[in-house]
């Protein structure tokens, strides 16, 4: 499968390396600022640039008929009008705030738990997230994903990074060296605290988790879930 990389930092040199260990060919690599790049070599491709590149590169490769998987957070205001365009253009589209197998396991025992505090009294959640000083968003697009899960199936009209508010999911946003991601839900009562946690080892999960999902999205039409590749029933 040749594979267009859009955006090539970290986590795109992680991605390449595990493409070519699965014996695919990078056939493109966009770096920051490179708008005129052409498609007509690559299968697929996979967008993991930054947030204000992320609109433009799911649209060229639409226009292109490439079918393109985006880790990309921080763009989602936008993300209505990306599934109308992909399915105008008849592409083919794959959007998730984290690609980890592991992580995508921890959304589901996330909302399982949050389903089962429901209604509990004398409970108050709140979420911690860390990430490495480098990266832009914040909170992170998977503590948002998570929030969201909570917030559906609580009394939380909404989340804030700013000062812990009753009726507000808190999230505690911090940013420390080397930290590939780090994601805590916690419910504290005066009697006891229940947490659950997922902790990145390395970016290695995420990478495979892309390159898994553009293996699985080469040939199809539509707009998908990573939840569609691991048959995840969310």
């Amino acid at each position: 499968m040749k594979i267009a990389l859009l955006g090539y930092g970290k986590m795109g040199k992680v991605i390449e390396r595990i493409a070519l260990d699965r014996g695919h060919q990078i056939v493109l690599k966009i770096d920051k600022g490179d708008s005129g790049y052409n498609l007509s070599d690559a299968d697929v491709a996979i967008d993991f640039s930054v947030p204000s590149a992320a609109f433009h590169n799911l649209k060229k490769c639409m226009e292109n008929g490439v079918p393109v998987v985006c880790g990309t957070t921080g763009w989602l205001d936008k993300y209505d009008e990306i599934v109308n365009f992909c399915q105008e253009k008849k592409g083919a589209l794959i959007y998730a705030s984290n690609f980890s197998i592991g992580v995508n396991l921890f959304f589901k025992l996330n909302e399982y738990l949050a389903k089962l505090m429901n209604g509990i009294e004398g409970y108050e959640v709140y979420m911690e997230e860390i990430h490495h000083t480098q990266k832009l968003d914040a909170p992170s697009g998977t503590a948002i994903t998570l929030a969201e899960q909570i917030i559906r199936n609580s009394n939380k009209t909404g989340w804030n990074i700013e000062v812990p508010v009753e009726e507000e999911l808190y999230i505690d946003v911090k940013r420390e060296n080397d930290v590939p991601g780090t994601h805590i839900v916690t419910y504290k009562s005066k009697e006891d605290l229940i947490s659950i946690e997922h902790r990145a080892q390395s970016r290695e999960g995420f990478a495979l988790g892309a390159v898994l999902s553009a293996e699985w999205l080469k040939g199809k039409q539509g707009v998908y879930s990573i939840q569609d590749v691991l048959n995840i029933d969310m």
